[in-house]
């Protein structure tokens, strides 16, 4: 019997060994992995760069904490501001951590403040980001949860009559991932940014599996037209390793004051150095071009599938409904095709490849898809 907690429906396979888009497992069995560890691999498993920065770095330092200053971190920030709003940046170790960031230093700016949801929405495990996260199934259990969140639904007008005065904040997903990759309406975008330049509340962007590359852009609100005064973002971040960042406009760059916040290892020089690292490979014109030519060939390809009702999505983030059961299907996809893809739901399969792949791999995964839905 495992001695691991039972929170995780873990599939019967021990994977030991990473390149590229490919798995081994225990075995010696060759995957094809069309999730990257939920959006985290967008360098593809042990991308040599990323290695080499990993070694190199955990040769000279490995941690400090955050009472002094480290040339990685500092470099990374700056990094990340320039590349999107322009503000400060706090470091942290996860997408959850990133959004209780967030939601503290929104509260801050606006004591008392509500922050406004949209239903459908996903933020996080912890409790702030889980009191965030308007789901039944997922809060129930864990109540009573953090007050002061207002849910609405993915409708401009909804969303525009539920930001008041009383308003902290509005925290989105442009691209809605853990509930089957839904892309919130350019409208709603507008309206969310207008109802905030109304009221004075904050727009904050979770861009934690949108960003770095996933759609097509570095960040997802670039396509949108629509700028957020704060983004959050992680899972790609380092190259697989553990790291998550708020990072502000101008607006909220000086809410915090020392003693507001903190993590013992965030932004620690091994991540950062990965981070340095996967973004040299993601910040890529020709790879960001090739996520939106590839993400519109997976697409059209699984659109021609029999049992496909519905694909959608955005560069390489997208999903299929299926007339079969979406978890049976990513199941057989496993462990009878060696494809690694993920359900989100009883009719929804996710494919969240490394942004690395070729057109090959696009074809060999949605011909093994095709295989467990002819069967």
């Amino acid at each position: 019997m495992s001695a691991l907690m039972d929170n995780y429906a873990r599939f019967p396979v021990e994977f030991v060994r990473g390149e590229g888009a490919r798995l081994w497992d225990a075995d010696g069995a060759e995957y094809l992995d069309f999730l990257a560890g939920i959006s985290v691999c967008n360098t593809g498993h042990c991308h040599p760069d990323v290695v080499a920065a990993i070694r190199a770095q955990a040769g000279e330092l490995i941690h400090v904490s955050n009472l002094f200053m480290t040339a990685p971190m500092a470099a990374l920030a700056e990094r990340l501001s320039e590349s999107s709003l322009g503000g400060k940046v706090l470091f942290g170790n996860s997408g959850a951590e990133a959004n209780e960031a967030a939601l503290k230093v929104v509260r801050k700016a606006k004591p008392g403040g509500d922050v406004v949801v949209v239903h459908g929405g996903f933020h996080g495990r912890t409790y702030g980001a889980l009191s965030a996260t308007p789901q039944e199934s997922k809060q129930a259990p864990f109540a009573p949860l953090v007050p002061g969140f207002v849910p609405v639904a993915p409708d401009p007008e909804a969303l525009d009559a539920a930001v008041t005065e009383r308003t902290a904040a509005v925290l989105l997903e442009p691209i809605q991932g853990e509930t089957g990759v839904h892309e919130l309406p350019a409208e709603l975008l507008r309206a969310a940014r207008a109802a905030c330049d109304r009221t004075g509340a904050a727009l904050v962007f979770d861009e934690v599996q949108t960003g770095l590359g996933r759609t097509g852009t570095l960040w997802a609100y670039e396509w949108s037209g629509v700028v957020p005064d704060a983004l959050t973002t992680a899972k790609a971040l380092a190259g697989g390793l553990p790291m998550g960042a708020l990072i502000t406009g101008e607006r909220l760059s000086e809410v915090l004051v020392p003693g507001d916040h903190g993590s013992t290892f965030a932004g620690g020089p091994v991540v950062a150095a990965a981070a340095h690292a996967a973004l040299d490979v993601l910040e890529q014109p020709e790879l960001l071009a090739r996520v939106n030519a590839l993400g519109e060939r997976l697409r059209e390809a699984l659109r021609e599938l029999p049992g496909v009702t519905r694909v959608r999505g955005r560069g390489l983030m997208v999903a299929a409904d299926l007339a079969a059961q979406a978890p049976d299907v990513a199941r057989r996809a496993l462990l009878e095709q060696r494809l690694v893809v993920n359900a989100t739901g009883p009719e929804t399969l996710r494919f969240l490849p490394p942004l690395i792949v070729g057109e090959t791999d696009v074809d060999e995964a949605v011909a093994r898809v095709a295989t467990v839905l002819g069967r």
